[in-house]
């Protein structure tokens, strides 16, 4: 007689549960997703017209997240926006939300779909998990009704979140997120009252999520990574590309470099916007990344990943950032400095005249520290040594501290900062360098293509960031982003 249903499926999510606490490792998967967008329209849509759309962004994230779970991944992760868009005013996003219970209630949608208001978008989530035995991450929207007795309740009388959900592979609910950082275009979402930490524990390590321009903050994600010690950060993402430092792949690599953590993030795919850049990356380095401008296709990326990063032998020291720059004895002052503008941000900047050499730069308490050396210098191309320190205020505030080399776009001076995707000019060394305030500094070596360097560059335990490979590759930008949270 063969097994009934449920008890087939008790018996692999058994077997999975084992063989996953037997392993020092997990198997991770991100997906980027070429999402179908709605017509634009300034009135609502009926929630049958709403539904339709996001069951088409369903069948190609079920399609991912089938392949994922042949391939042994225990856990997905799928984007921001990635399962209906995001061309909305608050009021035609409302046939896409749902009530989404907080977890505690212990629901699995996919077998008890009315336990609470409809929810066909959780319930497929949820079936997608428990029919694959595989953690599924996705984002949506959530709504909340609210009172005039509530001195925040909008006039419409609901709340409404830009949400990170978790099922498990059982197809539970085990974690809901509301995005606190919103960026400046999310006017169809409102603002948690307060920030959210949320975590969760698996059998292959601790897990804690949030949400795009949460990564820039303090709150929630340093509180998840050095206060709440999580291992893995899951990181749903619509991020849209700036150079020389804030590109999806570079900068995402670099955080999770900085944190010490692993982090899996899922962008969306929308090349008109710049979207493009997914990964999954460990303390040492990127594992699997992907960045395409070229073509509007999905792309699935798997890999291996230690549970628990932080007791593993290749997990870095911890590093003093400005230990070796504030030993250095600054050079004499550049007479050539000059200013340049760097995502509205004002650098000061002196070029790289030699084909090798030693410089410093500083701005406020910052000094930057370089020594080079060019495997041959193109009179063709210009590179310059750069810093930063300041309060970056356009789509939000933060305090900085970033000390650059980064290729200017062309060998006029005034295009120094601007976004460059190609170089020829490679390095037999270089050490970067600067006297931070902060500890919380993301090492960036981004080659010609946008291309990323893991396991050819090392930061050592003061603070320098050095090449390993002779010849680099080559370089768009070698960079420490420092982001002085205390300063905000």
């Amino acid at each position: 007689m063969l097994p009934s249903q449920p008890l087939l499926h008790a018996a692999v999510f058994a077997l999975t549960v084992l063989q996953a606490l037997a392993s020092d490792t997990f198997i991770a998967a991100v997906y980027e997703h070429a999402v179908i967008l709605p017509d634009a329209t300034g009135q609502p849509v009926s929630p049958d017209d709403a539904l339709a759309l996001m069951n088409k962004n369903m069948d190609v994230l079920e399609g991912a997240i089938k392949e994922a779970a042949q391939q042994g991944a225990h856990i997905i992760v799928t984007p921001e926006d990635g399962i209906y868009g995001w061309r909305f005013t608050r009021e035609t996003i409302y046939p896409y939300l749902e009530d989404i219970p907080d977890p505690s209630v212990n629901w699995i949608p996919c077998t008890d779909p009315t336990r609470f208001a409809p929810a066909p978008v959780q319930e497929r989530l949820s079936c997608m998990a428990r029919n694959n035995s595989i953690y599924v991450v996705a984002n949506i929207g959530d709504k909340k009704p609210c009172n005039s007795s509530d001195p925040g309740c909008p006039s419409d009388g609901r709340y409404q979140y830009n949400t990170d959900v978790v099922f498990d592979s059982e197809g539970k609910l085990v974690a809901r997120y509301h995005k606190y950082n919103l960026f400046m275009s999310e006017t169809q979402f409102n603002y948690p009252k307060e920030p959210e930490a949320i975590t969760f524990e698996t059998p292959f390590g601790k897990f804690g999520i949030f949400t795009c321009f949460d990564i820039l903050f303090r709150e929630p994600a340093v509180v998840l990574v050095s206060e709440l010690q999580v291992d893995t950060v899951l990181f749903p993402t619509a991020w849209m590309n700036v150079l020389p430092f804030l590109t999806a792949v570079e900068f995402h690599s670099a955080w999770a470099m900085g944190m010490g953590v692993n982090f899996l993030a899922a962008n969306t795919h929308y090349t008109s916007m710049s979207m493009t850049g997914s990964g999954i990356y460990a303390p040492d380095g990127a594992r699997r990344y992907y960045y395409n401008m070229k073509t509007e296709d999905g792309h699935l990326l798997i890999a291996e990943l230690a549970s628990h990063p932080r007791l593993s032998p290749a997990s870095p020291p911890a590093v003093n950032w400005s230990s070796y720059a504030l030993r250095v004895k600054r050079f004499s002052p550049n007479v050539r400095d000059f200013r340049g503008l760097v995502f509205h941000d004002w650098f000061t900047f002196t070029e790289l005249i030699q084909p090798e050499g030693n410089l410093t730069i500083c701005q406020k308490d910052l000094c930057c520290h370089l020594s080079y050396k060019m495997a041959g210098k193109r009179e063709d191309e210009v590179y310059v040594l750069g810093v930063f320190d300041g309060l970056h205020v356009v789509e939000g505030q933060y305090y900085l501290q970033i000390c650059t080399l980064l290729k200017c776009q062309s060998t006029d001076l005034n295009t120094c900062g601007q976004p460059v995707e190609t170089a020829q000019t490679k390095f037999e060394m270089f050490s970067l360098s600067g006297t931070f305030g902060t500890n919380y500094v993301f090492p960036e070596v981004l080659y010609s293509g946008v291309q990323l360097a893991p396991g050819e560059f090392e930061i050592l335990n003061d603070g320098r960031l050095i090449s390993k490979t002779r010849p680099t590759k080559p370089i768009i930008t070698v960079t420490l982003f420092g982001r002085w949270y205390e300063k905000d």
